[in-house]
């Protein structure tokens, strides 16, 4: 019930917010070009569905999925590493938070350059975006082990196989998928940045078209479906993350 009630509160702040806006647009006159009220985004949307959801998106979900799925692989197989070796902790980890103080934007040309103008291109810059939390937020999970438990199981005989699948990696499933949920949002902004930079199909490409040309209702319309493909990766990382941590979520219910 908590949470339908959040999900009741939620629409309605949503559809409050949509009627400010239109009122707002209509009452001052807002030029359409500048700020397009809400009905002319719809209509956009609608008027440029066959190109928005048969074209564009497909291509922009297409990248980011497999991005964002490469960034899960190699994100886990880094954790894992670090945390079974401080030789290679020693050695990667430095260099990755290193690889976050430079602006992640200032960095996509270059990955541009690296990897063309094509599919991995895109998929490069999404996993530029997504691999730092996963494996940063893996790493720290892996390494937050009760260490009464883990004494526990050495003193029983556990080799480490059996105490990385029976303490580690349940332990390290709530940060992983804390991580997760960051690199999600995070992968449609990638994916985005990489169309900007230079594409022929996708919702970044299109909206950038379309902010040429000052097609403002266009362009909104294509902002409205790249932020609702952030949302819908959101909660289908939270459906995950119920399905595999059930402990988490019987903790919050006693907590509340």
């Amino acid at each position: 019930m908590d949470r339908w009630g959040r999900g009741i509160w939620f629409a309605i702040s949503i559809v409050l917010f949509l009627i400010v806006w239109e009122a707002g647009c209509r009452l001052l006159n807002v030029p359409s070009f500048i700020l397009p009220p809400p009905s002319a985004v719809v209509s956009s949307l609608w008027d440029l569905r066959a190109t928005l959801l048969g074209l564009h998106l497909w291509v922009t979900l297409k990248e980011v999925l497999l991005g964002l799925s490469v960034s899960i692989l190699f994100g886990i197989l880094l954790a894992f590493a670090m945390s079974m070796s401080r030789v290679v902790e020693r050695l990667v980890y430095p260099y990755i938070v290193i690889s976050q103080t430079i602006p992640i934007i200032a960095l996509s040309p270059v990955f541009i350059l690296w990897f063309g103008y094509d599919l991995s291109g895109k998929i490069a810059i999404t996993i530029l975006f997504t691999f730092f939390p996963i494996v940063v937020n893996t790493y720290d999970g892996l390494r937050s082990t009760d260490k009464e438990m883990l004494q526990l199981l050495k003193t029983m005989g556990a080799n480490r196989w059996q105490i990385f699948t029976k303490l580690q990696l349940p332990a390290s499933l709530p940060h992983f998928f804390s991580g997760l949920k960051v690199a999600a949002t995070y992968s449609v902004a990638g994916a985005t940045i990489g169309e900007w930079l230079g594409a022929s199909e996708g919702l970044g490409y299109f909206g950038r078209r379309a902010s040429g040309n000052f097609q403002a209702p266009a362009l909104f319309a294509s902002v409205l479906l790249l932020s609702v493909l952030g949302m819908l990766l959101f909660w289908l990382v939270g459906r995950l993350e119920q399905h595999f941590t059930p402990q988490q979520r019987s903790r919050r219910k006693t907590s509340k």
